[in-house]
């Protein structure tokens, strides 16, 4: 049984990964005609609307510690979502889903800072592979671009998330726990962005990009993501989800008109490797042996 569930959480975040690595190429046109925070407010309002009409009463079983799991978890997100849609302004949505995947070689090391777990000789080469993939990736001259370097924070904050929800996602109920999160990312960027404007879509297309991010890539994707990471250690679901940016390159190529060059596939393949090494050393030994908050 144990081992259904591990197959079937697996096959629900490679699911998971493919819906977030095409919206990059949609993200990115949207954020070109409607404010980045504007964008964020009306995707995660909806997205919260939405999870809350399906299980109304899923908030209610978590008790105040579930809720702040949530909230916290929700600021780690907010700050990844936040640093990678304004990235994308800056960026390609091919570069910007592989600068965005180095969350795997992060998720250990904050794991070893947040929860004390050791990172193996596997996890410090695949820091160095992926130093070198980011550089040949984002580097122009001696200087990296504010694209990139905006999104590589991203990386971090998703990799805090991962670390999280890896270790509250068992304790608590996924559907309440996935409200939570959503409404407070939701809740954050309204207030940054109502002095400004607060204004809705302003054509169909945002219109879509706002529905099918809120929907299919929020909602919808943050509910098995939760539901899966119950099921997997964080190294695992990390390793999994390295498709996320093997998605965004194939769909910034094939439908946003994105090219990579040499330099760029180099560097992108060293952080494939990297992503994959990471995981390889800590699987070997022993996946779960990660301590917990008490």
């Amino acid at each position: 049984m144990r081992l259904t569930r591990t197959t079937a959480a697996t096959a629900s975040l490679v699911g998971v990964t493919a819906v977030w690595g095409s919206t990059f190429v949609v993200v990115k046109h949207a954020v070109e005609r409607m404010p980045v925070m504007d964008f964020l407010a009306w995707r995660f309002a909806i997205a919260a609307l939405a999870t809350t009409l399906v299980r109304p009463r899923a908030v209610t079983t978590l008790g105040r510690r579930g809720h702040v799991a949530g909230v916290v978890l929700g600021l780690a997100l907010c700050a990844g979502y936040v640093a990678q849609t304004f990235g994308l302004q800056h960026t390609p949505a091919s570069i910007s889903g592989f600068i965005t995947g180095l969350f795997v070689v992060f998720t250990p090391l904050c794991a070893c800072v947040i929860l004390r777990s050791r990172i193996t000789v596997m996890a410090w080469c695949a820091v160095a592979l992926a130093t070198a993939g980011l550089a040949l990736i984002s580097l122009r001259g001696l200087s990296v671009g504010s694209g990139e370097a905006i999104t590589l924070l991203c990386a971090v904050a998703f990799a805090l998330h991962i670390v999280g929800l890896g270790e509250w996602s068992s304790s608590y109920n996924a559907a309440g726990l996935a409200v939570v999160q959503l409404t407070t990312v939701a809740a954050i960027s309204m207030v940054i962005a109502a002095p400004a404007s607060l204004a809705p879509p302003p054509d169909y297309g945002v219109w879509g990009a706002v529905l099918l991010t809120a929907l299919a890539a929020t909602a919808l994707a943050f509910f098995v993501q939760t539901w899966a990471q119950a099921h997997l250690a964080p190294t695992r679901a990390a390793v999994v989800m390295t498709m996320e940016p093997v998605f965004a390159g194939v769909f910034g190529v094939a439908i946003g008109g994105d090219s990579l060059d040499g330099r760029v596939l180099a560097g992108a393949g060293l952080v494939l490797v990297a992503m994959y090494a990471v995981e390889l050393g800590p699987r070997q030994a022993k996946d779960g042996d990660v301590a917990r908050f008490e």
